[in-house]
């Protein structure tokens, strides 16, 4: 190994990455891995934890389930309690979940769920790490959190590609991952002096396969949309991930990288 590619391995760190089980998820993991990391996948249930840690084992990684809920300040506590002790080198929060829909047809009930699993579980999480953090930045110089927002963190959807306004990225996700840039740019300062850097990735569409085979129509509506002229795949999220997780970028601290194929450039 060339003292490039050192610059981007991860082998020997620990990273823990949320929401580690979903399409986005599952892709960043594969990446941490095969980059030598020891991934903890995070989920909140263990069979879907379980089959991603199968997965990265089978081809030849580290990796061990964090089984908690995001949501759940209590059940992070005890996540941090139970690795006291132990360095934590990268923290990518990437859990999400919710619905779709307009202004019109969402209730209040829904921006208090995408805030809580995107900012207030962002929040909990880097909180209860510090320890793990600083560690980290003791024994290897260096410790990185990754927050994965959203080019609709930048943008609005538009609403004409979307099949009905029932279908419609909805407006509180939207409004949570920009609540989560501007969270990201304020721990970047209040952790910089500390050797623990916050950077954000901002994806641009990404439609699962399911989507594209059962509604090949939305992803074409959605290609007409992109400079590049087609959707992203999930695996190219994996090389941003590894750049901001490693000591590539050592000296990256409150940047947004937006992977979007120039959808928000327009």
């Amino acid at each position: 190994m060339n003292a490039h590619s050192d610059l981007f391995s991860l082998a020997g760190k620990t990273v823990l990455i949320t929401g580690a089980a979903g399409h986005l998820g599952s892709a960043m993991t594969s990446a941490l891995a095969a980059a030598g990391a020891h991934v903890l996948i995070n989920s909140r249930h263990l069979d879907h934890a379980q089959r991603e840690v199968d997965r990265l084992l089978n081809a030849g990684g580290i990796a061990d389930a964090a089984v908690f809920n995001v949501t759940d300040p209590a059940a992070i506590d005890a996540f941090f309690r139970d690795r006291a002790g132990q360095p934590l080198h990268g923290l990518i929060n990437n859990a999400y979940a919710g619905g779709a829909g307009t202004i019109e047809s969402s209730d209040t009930s829904a921006y208090e769920t995408a805030y809580a699993i995107t900012v207030t579980a962002a929040h909990n999480l880097l909180k209860a790490a510090l320890p793990s953090l600083r560690q980290a930045v003791q024994t290897s110089g260096d410790a990185s959190v990754v927050n994965i927002a959203s080019m609709y963190a930048m943008v609005s959807p538009d609403q004409r590609v979307y099949d009905s306004a029932s279908a419609s990225n909805p407006p509180y996700y939207g409004a949570a991952k920009a609540a989560l840039l501007q969270w990201t740019r304020y721990a970047a300062c209040e952790f910089g002096a500390h050797g623990i850097r916050v950077n954000a990735i901002s994806p641009g569409p990404f439609p699962a396969q399911v989507v594209e085979d059962s509604n090949p129509r939305f992803t074409e509506k959605l290609r007409d949309r992109v400079p590049l002229g087609r959707t992203g795949s999930a695996e190219e999220l994996g090389g941003p991930i590894v750049f901001l997780t490693s000591s590539a970028s050592s000296f990256v601290n409150g940047a947004n990288i937006v992977v979007d194929g120039g959808w928000t450039c327009w």
